[in-house]
C-alpha cells in the first residue's frame, strides 16, 4: 500500500463523517424529519446549492468514467463533454423559481411529491415513477460504486470486492445518520476538492507530457484522428454529438437528483447565486477533467481499462501526497452522486409508497426507522449489483440518465408550463418514454446515427401532448351531454 496517497485520502473522510454526525445533531432537533432528512429543511444558501448541484452532477462519470472515455477517444469526447457547463444554469432557470413556488405550495419533498399534487393524486403515475426512479437509479448508483471501487483498488491494491465493500461502509455510515443537509454540506466540501484536484492534475498531466505542443505531437503521431472531432475510429458523427448534448444538457432538467436542488434552495437570491458559481465552476471541471484524460494518453500510453486511468495518472505525474490530495476529487465526486442517489431512492420507497399507499398512518419513530433501513438496505442490493461490473462505467451511467430523462422530461416540464396537461398525458408519456427507450437501447442503438435518448423523448412528447388533449376532449363531451 502506498501510505503516502492513503492518508490524505483518510483525512478526506474523516471530515465527511465529521460532518454527517454534525447533521444528525439537526434531525434530532427537527420538528419536520421528513423535510430535514429528505430536504435540509429548504435552507441552501447560493453557494452551498451550486456545490450541490456540481458534485451531484459531477460524479464518477466525469472523473472516473469521462476521461477513461476521453483517453479512448481523444479530443472529440471533450467536445462532446463540454455541453455539460450550461447544464447548472439550464436547469435553474428552467426550473428554478417557477418549480419551487409550486414546490412549496404542494409541500412537494420528493419530485414524486410535485408530480402527485399536480396531476390529481394519480396513484398508476406515483407507481410509475417510482418503478423508473427504482430501476434506473440502481444503474447510475452500481456505476458509481464500481467506480470507487475501482478508484480504492487502484491505490491501495486491495482486490476489486474487499475495495467495493469498504467504499459501502463509508458512503452507508454517513448518508444514514446525517441525511441531506449532511449531503449538502459535504457537496460543499467536495466541489471544493474536486475545482482544486482538477487543477492539479491538468497542470501535473501538461508539464509531465513536455507541454502541450509535444503531448499533442504524440497523439497525431499515435492516430490523427485523435485530435479531431470524430473520435479515434471517426465514430463521434456530428448528428450524435448534437443528439449527445440532450442527454448531458437539456434534458438534466429530467433527473430526479438534479430536480429535488430546485426545491431546496432558501431564496430568489441564493438561486441566482448558484447559476453563476456552478456554470463557472462546471464548465472548469468538465474541460481540465476530461482534457487530462486526453493528454494522459502521451503520458501513459496502452492501458486497457479507461476508469484506471486518473489514478494512474495522478500517481505517474504527481508526488504521492498530492496525489493522495487530488485523488480525493474523484473520491468525493462519485461520494457525493451516490450519497444524492441513496436518498432519492430511499425518498421514493418511504414517502412516495410507503407513505401513500402501505401505512399513511404512520408515526414519526417508524417513519425514522424504516427511512434508515431502506436506505441501508438499498446499499446492499447496490452493493450485490456492482459485483460485476463493465469495463467502462460511464455506459452504466449514461443508460440510467436516458432511463431518468425519458420518463420525466415532460411531465415536469409541461406540469410547470402547460395547464391542459393532465395525469393520463403525464402517465402515456411515462410508459411510453421509459418502454421505447429499452427497446432502442437494446436493439437499435444509435438509430438514425443519434443518441439512444432522442427518439423516446420525441415519443413521450407526442404521448404527452395527444393522450392530454384527447381525455381533455372526451370529458368536455361527457359534461356536454
Amino acid at each position: 500500500m502506498n501510505w503516502s496517497v492513503i492518508i490524505p485520502l483518510v483525512i478526506f473522510l474523516i471530515l465527511i463523517f465529521a460532518i454527517g454526525f454534525w447533521s444528525s445533531f439537526h434531525l434530532k432537533r427537527t420538528n419536520n424529519f421528513l423535510q430535514e432528512y429528505f430536504l435540509g429543511s429548504r435552507e441552501l444558501g447560493g453557494f452551498i446549492l451550486a456545490m450541490t448541484m456540481i458534485a451531484t452532477y459531477g460524479s464518477a462519470s466525469s472523473f472516473i468514467g469521462g476521461p477513461g472515455a476521453a483517453y479512448t477517444q481523444g479530443l472529440g469526447w471533450v467536445l462532446l463533454a463540454m455541453i455539460q457547463v450550461a447544464t447548472g444554469y439550464f436547469v435553474l432557470m428552467i426550473l428554478g423559481k417557477k418549480f419551487a413556488i409550486y414546490a412549496r405550495k404542494y409541500k412537494a419533498i420528493t419530485l414524486i411529491d410535485f408530480l402527485r399534487k399536480r396531476y390529481d393524486n394519480s396513484k398508476w403515475l406515483v407507481l410509475v415513477s417510482a418503478f423508473s426512479i427504482i430501476v434506473f437509479l440502481f444503474s447510475a448508483m452500481a456505476a458509481q460504486w464500481v467506480g470507487g471501487a475501482r478508484l480504492i483498488s487502484s491505490l491501495t491494491g486491495l482486490t476489486y470486492t474487499s475495495a467495493l465493500f469498504i467504499f459501502a461502509i463509508a458512503v452507508l455510515l454517513y448518508v444514514i445518520i446525517g441525511g441531506f443537509r449532511a449531503v449538502a454540506v459535504t457537496d460543499l466540501l467536495q466541489g471544493i476538492v474536486m475545482f482544486v484536484g482538477t487543477l492539479i492534475i491538468l497542470i501535473g498531466t501538461i508539464v509531465a507530457g513536455g507541454g502541450i505542443p509535444n503531448i499533442m505531437a504524440a497523439l497525431v503521431a499515435e492516430n490523427p484522428n485523435l485530435v479531431t472531432p470524430f473520435g479515434h475510429d471517426g465514430g463521434l458523427s456530428p448528428a450524435y454529438v448534437s443528439s449527445f448534448w440532450i442527454l448531458v444538457g437539456v434534458g438534466v432538467v429530467a433527473l430526479p437528483q438534479v430536480t429535488v436542488r430546485a426545491m431546496s434552495y432558501k431564496n430568489s437570491k441564493a438561486m441566482h447565486r448558484a447559476l453563476i458559481i456552478g456554470t463557472i465552476v462546471v464548465g472548469f471541471i468538465m474541460l481540465g477533467m476530461h482534457l487530462t484524460g486526453v493528454f494522459a494518453r502521451a503520458v501513459l500510453p496502452g492501458i486497457e481499462v479507461g476508469d484506471t486511468v486518473m489514478p494512474l495518472i495522478a500517481m505517474e505525474v504527481l508526488p504521492a501526497w498530492v496525489a493522495g490530495i487530488v485523488l480525493a476529487a474523484p473520491m468525493a465526486a462519485i461520494m457525493s452522486t451516490v450519497d444524492s442517489l441513496l436518498l432519492l431512492v430511499s425518498s421514493t420507497v418511504v414517502k412516495d409508497v410507503y407513505m401513500n399507499y402501505i401505512k399513511p398512518q404512520a408515526s414519526i419513530k417508524e417513519v425514522k426507522r424504516v427511512s434508515f433501513g431502506v436506505t441501508a438496505v438499498l446499499g446492499v442490493l447496490v452493493f450485490m449489483m456492482a459485483l460485476s461490473p463493465p469495463n467502462l462505467l460511464i455506459w452504466l451511467n449514461l443508460f440510467a440518465f436516458g432511463g431518468l430523462q425519458a420518463t420525466f422530461i415532460w411531465p415536469v416540464i409541461m406540469g410547470l408550463y402547460w395547464q391542459r396537461g393532465n395525469k393520463y398525458g403525464a402517465i402515456a408519456s411515462m410508459v411510453v418514454g421509459i418502454s421505447s427507450y429499452i427497446l432502442i437501447h437494446t436493439y437499435y442503438p444509435n438509430l438514425f446515427g443519434v443518441h439512444t435518448v432522442v427518439f423516446p423523448i420525441i415519443f413521450s412528447l407526442l404521448a404527452f401532448v395527444g393522450f392530454s388533449l384527447l381525455t381533455k376532449q372526451s370529458r368536455e363531451e361527457q359534461l356536454s351531454a
